[in-house]
């Protein structure tokens, strides 16, 4: 696990980069994008969906996007001024077998500065521990997650 672990952040370092120098329109170095994320920040998950007989109606997690910078996924975002967006998905349940999924999550410090590339920023100034609070208090108000909406400097969000 420590080696797919280590592997899926090289990944996650490479993309990265490339992310920054499309934006950027030079190479900035993956450490020095998006600022405040190493591997103290990041985490590697495992998830296992069990299967269901009624596989096409069941969700194994609802639809979503991911919260942190960027996410690798072995399977069968602000920094980048709505360029790169995080794409709603869903886990749909198996109902021959077990669905397994390995994702590795890149995330940024909770006091980390969430800042565009660019200029002009449609968000203000906010640190990831905003937020993510924000995400969770979106989901218990509304039962779904909102997200960067809320940080607009004219929000759309009531």
């Amino acid at each position: 696990m420590q080696e797919v672990a280590e592997a899926m952040s090289r990944v996650a370092n490479t993309v990265v980069a490339a992310l920054a120098e499309k934006l950027t329109g030079h190479d900035v170095g993956a450490a020095a994008f998006p600022p405040g994320c190493d591997e103290m920040t990041c985490f590697f998950r495992l998830n296992r969906y069990p299967t269901s007989p009624i596989a096409a109606d069941t969700f194994g997690l609802v639809p979503h996007t991911d919260n942190d910078f960027l996410t690798v996924l072995c399977q069968d975002q602000a920094w980048s001024n709505d360029t790169y967006k995080s794409v709603e998905h869903k886990v749909v349940a198996n109902a021959k077998s077990d669905r397994l999924s390995i994702a590795y999550f890149l995330c940024p410090s909770y006091d980390a500065f969430i800042g565009t590339c660019g200029e002009p920023s449609p968000y203000r100034a906010f640190t990831f521990v905003e937020y993510r609070s924000k995400v969770q208090e979106d989901v218990r108000r509304t039962g779904k997650k909102i997200g960067l909406p809320n940080f607009l400097k004219r929000s759309l969000v009531q």
